[in-house]
């Protein structure tokens, strides 16, 4: 089944940048019941830079290449992300432009969260809300720290 193999993506992902959320394996599933998948073909654009679209994304299978597009046709390399990881969690935060273009390098399977399925979890399970609040920003954290260490620019 394809939520039980989101779920254990998630849950053995091993990188620096995982999503690190304290949730047994009830509280994965009520999670992934917010969640609406999505399947990419290699080359597929998955998040267009300077978008201001609101959402995030879960990587079930496949692998994204995120990166920051210079004058044509240079791209500025910012990560290639594995099974288990998300994407775009700086827009469940503020209504800001997507600061990355993110495509599928092989046939993916992803998995979005809007801003309005994460509010309505929030409204409905307030502790997972917290929680899973809790680990995107220890994502979004170790992004930073990361991309400060290379020398990128944060904004």
């Amino acid at each position: 089944m394809a939520v039980e193999n989101l779920v254990e993506a998630l849950q053995t992902l091993n990188a620096d940048d995982a999503l690190r959320a304290r949730f047994n394996k009830q509280q994965w599933l009520t999670l992934v019941g917010f969640l609406q998948q999505h399947t990419l073909r290699s080359g597929d654009v998955l998040i267009r830079f300077r978008d201001m679209d609101r959402g995030m994304y879960f990587l079930e299978s496949g692998t994204l290449q995120v990166y920051v597009p210079d004058s044509a046709p240079v791209r500025r390399p910012v990560a290639i992300l594995r099974p288990g990881s998300v994407v775009g969690e700086p827009s469940l935060f503020g209504e800001t432009p997507r600061m990355a273009q993110v495509e599928a390098m092989s046939p993916c399977t992803v998995w979005l969260l809007t801003g309005p399925r994460f509010e309505e979890l929030s409204a409905r399970q307030p502790s997972l809300g917290i929680e899973f609040l809790r680990a995107v920003g220890g994502v979004m954290a170790e992004r930073m720290r990361a991309n400060l260490e290379r020398g990128l620019p944060v904004a």
